[in-house]
């Protein structure tokens, strides 16, 4: 153990010792003026709830070591979901599954991730405690500290209640190359499990339509599942998206534009829970352009497709995966779905905003 990691030691020692303690019932301007209360705020929520080493200097960076021989990745993402909290997760646990899964879908493995926070005056400290310790659970799930952070507080009716800005460090090992480009006709596609579920909750939760059902978000970080994966298959993977903002059909678009090949979909073989069918039929949309937060899409070499599928049914994450179709030479940059009755149409890319704030 070296100086540096001794004294993190002991200020994380010294701190537990003498704990900040937040007396505020919400947040005001002073919390997010750079002064007393703005530490206050930072020592005794978020490095309490987030406590790790790499946190634990409190400093304007963190230092990692990177894997010898690893590439790194890195990304960045904004979260302005509305409601803040919905069935099956929350802004916090989904700011953390959403940057550790961009990374997970270019085969990094997280290294460390930073957060940024936008607070509304009046903010319930309460509430604010709650969602970080979301993050801080999901965090832990994922294997990955938060290691450095902002905040900012702006006035009543600016924000609102709270935004969250996360960016994350992945290291790639050496081998992996994720890429549409490398799609070839024969390709197999798989989704890891029912589509729509987050974007459903969402508008469910939002309370603005006379709909009921017990729909829960199916916010997760995916690390572990890629890892399992790419350890069944490997360079037979060609490429991992998860279908967030535009659903299944965006996505596969982007793929099929990206390698110039035509993606030939079985709409009996996409699983989609029967209450999200129902919800999306009544909405009068469609469940292939529903988002979701806790899904990939993987696209495999004809020969491993028994064993991606495997792979992925190995996982509590990927129980319900589904081999949903095939790439072929034509139509080029197309997707077309085999519909249940027997007939074909061509999916497009989304057009318009039907689900907004949705992540």
């Amino acid at each position: 153990m070296d100086a540096r990691e001794r004294e993190v030691l002991e200020r994380i020692e010294r701190r537990r010792r003498r704990p900040a303690r937040l007396r505020d019932d919400v947040v005001t301007l002073a919390h997010g003026a750079g002064g007393s209360a703005s530490r206050t705020l930072v020592e005794a929520l978020f490095a309490a709830e987030l406590d790790n080493p790499l946190l634990a200097a409190l400093g304007d960076s963190a230092v990692l070591d990177a894997p010898p021989g690893a590439r790194l990745a890195i990304t960045t993402d904004a979260f302005v979901v509305t409601p803040l909290e919905f069935p099956g997760g929350d802004i916090g646990g989904l700011a953390v599954s959403g940057t550790v899964n961009d990374l997970a879908m270019a085969g990094a493995r997280p290294l460390a991730l930073t957060a940024s926070f936008v607070i509304e005056e009046g903010f319930a400290v309460d509430r604010l405690r709650r969602i970080v310790a979301s993050m801080a659970a999901t965090a832990r799930t994922a294997g990955v500290p938060v290691a450095a952070g902002d905040t900012k507080v702006v006035e009543r009716g600016k924000a609102d209640g709270l935004y969250i800005s996360t960016s994350g460090v992945g290291a790639v090992a050496d081998g992996t190359d994720l890429d549409p480009a490398g799609i070839r006709p024969g390709d197999r596609v798989l989704v890891s499990g029912p589509i729509g579920d987050h974007g459903m909750a969402i508008m469910l939760a939002r309370g603005d339509l006379a709909l009921a059902g017990d729909i829960v978000s199916d916010a997760a970080p995916l690390g572990g599942l890629v890892a399992g994966l790419l350890a069944a298959c490997g360079p037979a993977v060609r490429c991992l998206r998860d279908p967030t903002r535009g659903g299944l059909a965006t996505v596969l678009n982007e793929f099929a534009r990206t390698a110039g090949v035509g993606l030939a979909i079985a709409e009996a073989a996409i699983p989609v829970r029967p209450v999200v069918a129902g919800a999306c039929e009544l909405l009068g949309i469609d469940p292939l352009y529903v988002a979701n937060e806790g899904k990939l899409v993987a696209v495999v070499a004809p020969d491993a497709a028994d064993a991606a599928l495997a792979a992925l049914r190995a996982d509590p994450l990927g129980a319900e995966a589904a081999l949903i179709g095939e790439a072929r030479a034509e139509p080029g940059g197309m997707v077309v779905l085999d519909t249940a009755f027997g007939g074909t149409r061509v999916v497009d890319m989304l057009v318009g905003n039907p689900l907004p704030r949705i992540c």
